[in-house]
């Protein structure tokens, strides 16, 4: 039975299980082994390299199903990543394979109602098994590269594509199915009986991990691409002012600076044409050149251009 509370550092983690045995299932996810005596949470987390914090956030998610990580920029992205990882190992090496077991020990040789729950099963495992691999082959990597600050292109949280549904789905099917089909010899009932006490567990179990994945990872991860694109904006700005301003060594025309001048004071293409007695033609090609020269297509991208080059003076900017 849960204890609806919110654990904190100082608790001692024996009381957290005693208090909510469903937690056994992610300390092994966390690194985190039997053994710890009476330490605190902080202790064996510590003790064990797990951040604290990342630990209780999804610990007390999970209990209590409460609390916005948003903006929760003390969520240990790593902590996270290596969770996930081993939860994904778990539930593929051990979990999915044990239940396998238990259900072909349940169902009676030679049974056709029983052929069909196991295919039910196998097809709900190997959906389960399809979508942890898609993680593991395009978000894990890319969350590594996020966290390696050389983000891989093409990708970002929001194509992450969760198939939680369509597994939920399924199993429903298979529940529905074995609480219909219990068998009239005693010793295969009690065996599918605990099976399914079993399935109903697991169930829960991955409920959990889709939310942590959800609510936590995924906001944790939005945070971590906003900063990563904060690194590349001062990054660029750098480039601008240390490194002669154009990667591709192409410099700007005094007229080309007269444009960029005319975008940054507000002004329409007609506006600067008229200012700089050429045609609109003339000044479209000169913003086309500039964009390519400078790989910066907004005013505002071309103001900080423009600030940092000495074109115009920060004062006379309206920001």
């Amino acid at each position: 039975m849960k204890n609806l509370k919110m654990y904190e550092s100082g608790d001692k983690m024996v009381t957290l299980i005693k208090d909510n045995y469903s937690v056994l299932q992610a300390l092994g996810s966390f690194g985190i082994n039997l053994g710890f005596g009476d330490k605190t949470v902080s202790e064996t987390c510590k003790l064990n390299g797990v951040d604290t914090y990342t630990f209780l956030a999804v610990v007390n998610y999970t209990i209590n199903n409460s609390t916005n990580f948003e903006n929760d920029d003390k969520i240990s992205v790593s902590t996270l990543l290596h969770y996930l990882k081993a939860s994904h190992t778990y539930y593929l090496d051990f979990q999915l394979p044990f239940i396998h077991r238990e259900l072909k020990e349940s169902i009676s040789d030679g049974d056709p109602l029983g052929k069909l729950i196991m295919k039910i099963y196998d097809e709900y495992a190997q959906e389960i098994r399809r979508h942890m691999k898609y993680e593991e082959k395009t978000l894990f990597p890319y969350v590594e590269s996020l966290l390696e600050g050389n983000p891989l292109p093409n990708y970002n949280i929001e194509t992450f594509s969760k198939h939680h549904e369509q597994t939920d789905q399924k199993l429903r099917e298979l529940k529905l199915m074995i609480i219909k089909y219990l068998p009239s010899d005693a010793h295969h009932n009690h065996q599918l009986t605990a099976t399914l006490y079993d399935i109903f567990n697991n169930e829960e179990w991955l409920r959990h991990h889709a939310d942590v994945e959800d609510h936590i990872f995924t906001p944790a991860i939005k945070r971590l691409e906003r900063l990563t694109e904060q690194k590349d904006t001062s990054k660029n700005i750098s480039s601008m002012v240390f490194n002669g301003n154009q990667e591709n060594g192409e410099t700007l025309s005094d007229r080309e600076k007269d444009v960029i001048i005319g975008v940054v004071q507000g002004l329409q293409n007609k506006e600067i044409a008229d200012k700089l007695n050429i045609s609109v033609h003339t000044v479209i090609t000169h913003r086309r050149n500039i964009a390519r020269k400078l790989q910066i297509h907004s005013p505002a991208g071309l103001t900080i251009y423009a600030i940092v080059n000495g074109l115009v003076d920060i004062s006379s900017v309206k920001l």
